[in-house]
C-alpha cells in the first residue's frame, strides 16, 4: 500500500513541475529559480523510486529518458500523414507578376472550385524538421509516431516525452477525450550550436544541420540520449478529435491547441490573408524574417482557412488539395572556387574569401563566399579549382559548406620510381599570408584565437574608420560631435589618413561637408582641440590595442606611467630573451595575463603604430605625468562590485572610477563571484539576483565606507 500522503505529494509535484516546465520552456517566463525546480524534481524522482506505481504517464521524470529499446514498434496511422504539394517562385525574374506564376495558378484553382473570391487562407512557416503525430487520451500523451511512409510510422513515444516544450498532459477546461495532433519536432539554432560544441569537446563528428540533428536525436533507441539534445515541437494541424467540437477554421484550431498547452507559432507568423496579393505579401515578409527566426524554415504553408471549404476541396493522391507549401529559393548550390583572397575587416581580422563562378543561391547571385579563418579552410580543405557547396541563408553572408572531392582537379605526379605514377591535387592547400594585403603589416594570430589579425592597427586603411571612431569615443579621447557618419565622409574624401590628421582639420573645410554648418564645424574643431588635454589611461585606451580595455589601460598608466616606457618594452622583441623579459614586466601589472601582454608588445613592435603615437604627441596631445603606483594594498583590491540603480550623488561613471581607483573591479552582471552589489534607486533584476545568491548589498553610504576602510 502506498501512503496517501505520498500519493498526494506525487500528484502535487507532477502538477507543479509540469507548470514550471511550461513557464520555462514554452512561455519563456519562469516563476521559480532553476534550483527550486531541480529540488522538486529530485523529490519526485525519490518518491517514484520508492513507489514505482506512482510514475504516471504525465510525470516530468519521464523527460530524462528511460532504458534503451531493442527496436521501434510500427504504428499504423488512423488518419494518413500526407505530404504537401510544392510551388516555387522564380526569384530571378524581374516581373513580379511572372515571378509567382505557380502560386497564382494555385489561388486561381482554389477560387474557381470554391466559387469564392477572394479566398481566405491561413499562413504559417514550413518548419525544416521532422513530422510527428501525437495521440492524447483524456488529456494524457499516450503515443507519438513518425510519419514513415504516411501510412505506417515508428513509435517514438519515449523519445518525444523528453521534449521539454511538449506537454505530457493537456491543460484548460475543454480537454477532449481523444486528440490526435500533427506537428514538427525540430532543433533551435542555438541548441544546435550547443550540440555541435559538445560534439567537438568529445571529439565526435559534428551534425550537418539542425534538421539532421533533430531527426537523428528523435530516432535514438536510448531515450536518455534524446533527452540531452534539447528538441522542440510546434503543432500545425489536428487529425482527429473525440469528445469536443472541432473548430471551424484553421486559425481557431491553432488557438484552441495553444489553450490546451500545445506549442504553436506566434500569431505574427500565422496570419489569415485574402487572395493572391495576401499570399505573396506573407511569402516575402517571411523570407525577409527567416534569418532572425530561432529555428530553420524552408518555406511557407498556405491552407484554406475554413474547414468546410477544406472538406469540399478534399484530397488528391497523397496530398490535400486545400493546402500547398511555397518553398524558398534553394539555400545551397554547387559552384567552383576560382581564387582565394584575404579580406581585412574593420578590426583587423583577416578573413579568407573564396571568389566563385557566379551562382544563384538563396535568392541572389553569389560571387564570393566567406571561408571564416585559416583553421576552417584547412578543416574543409578548400582549394582553388574545387567544386564546392555554397550556402546562403537569408541575409547571412554566403559561406562554403564543403568540398565535392570527387570533382577536385587532379594531375599526374611522379611515383616512387620511374615506372609508376599517381594522382595529386592541382592546387596546394591554402596558407595564410604573413603580411596584410592592404598595408603590409605583419599578420599575427594568438594561440587561443581562430582569427588572424593585421597588426597595422592605426596605420591600416582597412581599419581606419573603426580606429577613428574608437579614438573619438566618449571613454577614449571624448571628441563630442565626431560620429561614425562624419568619419565615413572624412575617410572617403581623403581628409583623414591618420589619427593625427584629426588635429589638422579646419572649420572652413568641415563646414562644406554633408549635414555640417559653420556652427557645427566650429564646435567640432573646438572639441578636437579640447581633446588634446587628456590622461595617459584614456590615450592608451584610445589607441585601440587588441585586448586592452579601459581597466587595462588604467592599470598600464598607473604601473608603467609613461608612453615612452611602454613603447620601449617592444624594442628588440624579435630576440626571445628580450621578449620574455618584456612579457614578464607587463604581466607584473595586476590583471594582465600573457594574451594581453602579447597584444601590447605586438602593437608597439609595429613601426607604423609607433609613428602614429609620435605624430599625436607632435600635434599637441598631452597628459599629466602619471605617478607610478606602489605595490601597497588598496581598499578594494581583488573585490568585484556590480552597480545597479541610481545613486543619490554619484553618477555611474564616478562610482566606477572610485571603485577602480581603490583596486576593485566593476562587473556588468551578478554572479557567485560578485563581492558586493551597490544598489541605488530603481535597482532592478541585478538586485533580485544578488538577494537570491546571498551577495552583500550596500547603498552609496556603504560604498563610501568600503572605499575608506576596505572590505
Amino acid at each position: 500500500m502506498i501512503p496517501t500522503d505520498d500519493i498526494q505529494r506525487a500528484a502535487a509535484l507532477r502538477a507543479l513541475l509540469n507548470r514550471y516546465g511550461r513557464e520555462y520552456y514554452e512561455l519563456d517566463a519562469p516563476t521559480v529559480p532553476d534550483a527550486e525546480y531541480d529540488r522538486l524534481m529530485r523529490e519526485l524522482i525519490a518518491l517514484e523510486a520508492r513507489h514505482p506505481a506512482l510514475r504516471a504517464p504525465d510525470s516530468p521524470t519521464l523527460r530524462v529518458g528511460g532504458a534503451p529499446l531493442a527496436a521501434f514498434a510500427q504504428v499504423t496511422h488512423a488518419v494518413p500523414m500526407l505530404s504537401l504539394n510544392n510551388v516555387f517562385s522564380d526569384m530571378q525574374v524581374e516581373d513580379p507578376s511572372a515571378r509567382h506564376a505557380e502560386l497564382s495558378q494555385f489561388d486561381e484553382r482554389i477560387a474557381r472550385e470554391l466559387a469564392v473570391l477572394p479566398v481566405e487562407y491561413a499562413v504559417e512557416p514550413k518548419f525544416d524538421g521532422l513530422a510527428i503525430s501525437l495521440l492524447y487520451r483524456d488529456g494524457v500523451l499516450v503515443q507519438a509516431a513518425t510519419r514513415g511512409d504516411g501510412v505506417t510510422g515508428e513509435e517514438v513515444t519515449e523519445n518525444v516525452r523528453t521534449v521539454k516544450r511538449l506537454p505530457l498532459r493537456l491543460t484548460g477546461d475543454n480537454v477532449p477525450a481523444l486528440l490526435e495532433v500533427r506537428g514538427e519536432v525540430l532543433m533551435f539554432k542555438a541548441d544546435f550550436e550547443r550540440l555541435n560544441q559538445a560534439q567537438d569537446a568529445l571529439g565526435e563528428k559534428r551534425f550537418a544541420n539542425p534538421r539532421n540533428a533533430a531527426a537523428g536525436s528523435l530516432r535514438q533507441l536510448d531515450s536518455r540520449i534524446t533527452a540531452k539534445r534539447r528538441l522542440s515541437f510546434y503543432a500545425y494541424a489536428i487529425a482527429r478529435i473525440e469528445g469536443a467540437v472541432w473548430p471551424e477554421t484553421h486559425q481557431a484550431e491553432m488557438d484552441w491547441l495553444a489553450a490546451l498547452g500545445l506549442p504553436v507559432v506566434e500569431h505574427a507568423l500565422r496570419p489569415v490573408v485574402s487572395g493572391l496579393a495576401g499570399l505573396i505579401g506573407c511569402y516575402e515578409a517571411m523570407l525577409a524574417r527567416r534569418p532572425s527566426l530561432p529555428y530553420d524554415i524552408d518555406g511557407v504553408v498556405y491552407k484554406v482557412n475554413r474547414r468546410d471549404e477544406q472538406d469540399r476541396l478534399g484530397f488528391v493522391a497523397r496530398a490535400p488539395r486545400f493546402a500547398v507549401a511555397h518553398k524558398f529559393p534553394a539555400e545551397e548550390a554547387l559552384t567552383v572556387v576560382e581564387a582565394i583572397e584575404e579580406q581585412v575587416g574593420r578590426t583587423g581580422a583577416i578573413t579568407p574569401v573564396a571568389r566563385l563562378t557566379p551562382v544563384f543561391v538563396g535568392g541572389v547571385t553569389v560571387t564570393n563566399a566567406t571561408l571564416h579563418n585559416q583553421d576552417e579552410v584547412l578543416r574543409k580543405d578548400v582549394r582553388v579549382g574545387d567544386t564546392v557547396i555554397v550556402r546562403r541563408a537569408g541575409d547571412v553572408i554566403p559561406e562554403v559548406v564543403s568540398v565535392v572531392l570527387d570533382k577536385r582537379p587532379m594531375r599526374e605526379a611522379a611515383g616512387v620510381d620511374l615506372f609508376s605514377t599517381s594522382l595529386e591535387p592541382v592546387s596546394p592547400p591554402y596558407r595564410l599570408p604573413s603580411q596584410c594585403p592592404v598595408c603590409g603589416s605583419h599578420i599575427v594570430k594568438q594561440e587561443d584565437e581562430a582569427v588572424a589579425r593585421c597588426s597595422g592597427g592605426l596605420f591600416c586603411s582597412a581599419q581606419r574608420k573603426q580606429a577613428l571612431w574608437h579614438f573619438a569615443s566618449r571613454r577614449a579621447m571624448d571628441i563630442d560631435g565626431l560620429g561614425d557618419k562624419l568619419i565615413d565622409q572624412m575617410v572617403e574624401r581623403g581628409m583623414v589618413h591618420t589619427l593625427a590628421d584629426l588635429y589638422r582639420l579646419d572649420a572652413e573645410r568641415l563646414a562644406g561637408m554633408e549635414r555640417m554648418g559653420q556652427k557645427s564645424a566650429d564646435n567640432l574643431v573646438a572639441a578636437i582641440e579640447a581633446s588634446k588635454h587628456t590622461s595617459l589611461a584614456r590615450f592608451i585606451y584610445a589607441l585601440g590595442i587588441r585586448n586592452v580595455g579601459e581597466a587595462t589601460a588604467r592599470d598600464l598608466a598607473r604601473h608603467i606611467g609613461d608612453i615612452g616606457a611602454l613603447m620601449a618594452l617592444a624594442d628588440g622583441i624579435d630576440d626571445p630573451l628580450v621578449r620574455g623579459r618584456s612579457l614578464d614586466t607587463l604581466m607584473a601589472v595586476p590583471d594582465i595575463g600573457p594574451v594581453v601582454a602579447e597584444s601590447i608588445l605586438d602593437f608597439f613592435a609595429e613601426a607604423h603604430n609607433r609613428e602614429v603615437v609620435d605624430a599625436l604627441v607632435a600635434v599637441g596631445v598631452h597628459w599629466p605625468q602619471e605617478a607610478v603606483a606602489d605595490s601597497g594594498p588598496q581598499p578594494l583590491a581583488g573585490k568585484t562590485l556590480v552597480l545597479t540603480g541610481t545613486l543619490p550623488t554619484l553618477s555611474r561613471d564616478e562610482a566606477k572610477a572610485l571603485i577602480e581607483a581603490a583596486g576593485g573591479k566593476v562587473a556588468g552582471s551578478v554572479s557567485g563571484k560578485t563581492d558586493y552589489v551597490v544598489a541605488g534607486e530603481a535597482a532592478g533584476s541585478k538586485l533580485d539576483k544578488a538577494q537570491a545568491l546571498g551577495v552583500a548589498i550596500v547603498d552609496e553610504v556603504g560604498l563610501l565606507a568600503l572605499l575608506e576602510r576596505g572590505a
